[in-house]
């Protein structure tokens, strides 16, 4: 059976002797190349979504690919498709390199300029292992998941459009449907899922932050079990400790966490951080909350302008969600989809501050009569979602879903 082998890098000199070597390889099948490190995560999971059997053998990465950096992208692929070997192409053969590309989960390190027979061992033993690998998973184990569980992130156009709420709603429904469900804050200065579900914690994501290699145990410690089922990840009660969270650290947890729940459901608040930004385009799903009036609109537009020059997620691949809804507004659904250029969730949250009142005071939102307007609208969002069982008659308005899964970009980078 041929190998075959997908390579990644941005230089295309480069990328084009790869493939000319590759191709003289014995028993060799080159994919053809990607160029940037989303391409390279979002064409693996399209592949892991039909089977592990259509994932490659092997993934060579070029040490320019970008915008994420090569060790970086090698410890995404290496989490998230553990039947996949990653050789890292480099000019830089030290130990020291050896070692962290280990450390990321490459399977071997073939040096520049490229030797014919050392790219033809290596690949020849990486292709073996990953064969074993997934001769391993054909042994009665469902355990691998291509891409893992589903992450959604919530962002609100500003603050007070009730993103906090919409996160902790959407992960109450995916938990009571069954599915286990981590809801995480990293609304790092501001957040307030704590409050809202009355729940004191002395750990937080900062535990997590500093940790190369989060083992279960270790995010088992940092992660409070809410009587609701829910696994939370709460912010810091130091809001200055937020910026502990780096990027990299934000996209390692929420693997961590992607590789032990169904369901990952990210509260980023309003403002724009490192964290949150990783946070986003790693999502499968990213949420814009806004409300129906001008200021809120003018802040999602702005918002996903600058998620698109930052590169961190395109408008279209983005979903808007209306709340505080009402019919008599001049600011509907579709409005907002033609503003903003985002989908729009078909389910509008209805404004009805009075059934949220008593149970936002008394920081128990999890306890929100089922007979709620907001609580059915919130649910039927997350069936529309694919988060939970929608409920029977539901109704629906407006625009489409969001896309499918992306792969991590540095947000540090980006601002340089």
């Amino acid at each position: 059976m041929p190998t075959r082998i997908l390579p990644a890098g941005a230089d295309p000199d480069a990328v084009r002797s790869l493939v000319t070597l590759l191709s003289q390889l014995p028993d060799a099948e080159p994919q053809p190349p990607v160029t940037d490190s989303t391409q390279l995560v979002d064409a693996l999971a399209r592949l892991a979504a039909e089977s592990v059997d259509e994932l490659p053998e092997v993934v060579v990465v070029h040490e320019r690919i970008g915008p994420v950096p090569a060790l970086e992208l090698i410890r995404e692929v290496a989490l998230r498709f553990p039947a996949v070997g990653v050789i890292l192409v480099t000019t830089d053969a030290s130990p020291g390199l050896f070692a962290a590309a280990m450390d990321s989960g490459a399977r071997g390190l073939v040096p520049l300029p490229l030797s014919y027979e050392e790219l033809a061992n290596r690949v020849q033993a990486v292709a073996q292992w990953s064969t074993g690998v997934r001769r391993h998973l054909g042994h009665g184990t469902d355990t691998f998941g291509g891409a893992g569980g589903t992450v959604v992130t919530v962002s609100g156009a500003k603050g007070g459009v009730g993103a906090t709420l919409t996160a902790v709603q959407l992960a109450l429904a995916a938990q009571a449907s069954g599915r286990p469900t981590a809801l995480v804050d990293l609304d790092l200065q501001t957040g307030d899922i704590a409050s809202y579900l009355d729940v004191q914690f002395r750990r937080s994501v900062v535990d997590l932050a500093a940790i190369n290699d989060i083992s279960p145990r270790v995010l088992a410690d940092a992660v409070f079990r809410h009587d609701s089922g829910l696994a939370l990840l709460l912010a810091p009660a130091e809001g200055e400790r937020g910026e502990e969270v780096t990027d990299r650290a934000a996209r390692q947890i929420i693997g961590a966490l992607r590789a032990r729940y169904e369901v990952v459901v990210v509260d980023c608040g309003a403002q724009l951080g490192a964290a949150g930004a990783a946070a986003v385009e790693t999502a499968d799903t990213a949420l814009l909350v806004v409300t129906p009036d001008v200021v809120a609109v003018r802040a999602a537009k702005r918002t996903v302008r600058m998620w698109d020059r930052l590169q961190i997620r395109k408008a279209e691949e983005t979903t808007a969600v209306v709340n505080r809804h009402t019919r008599g507004t001049e600011i509907q659904p579709p409005l907002v989809q033609r503003i903003t250029g985002t989908a729009v969730a078909r389910t509008a949250v209805p404004a009805n501050f009075k059934e949220l009142q008593a149970v936002v005071d008394a920081g128990r939102v999890h306890e929100l009569d089922a007979r709620s307007s907001v609580k059915q609208a919130l649910w039927a969002l997350a069936g529309e979602l694919g988060l939970a069982k929608a409920p029977e008659g539901a109704s629906h308005r407006g625009g489409g879903r969001s896309r499918g899964d992306r792969g991590p970009v540095s947000f540090r980078r980006r601002k340089e």
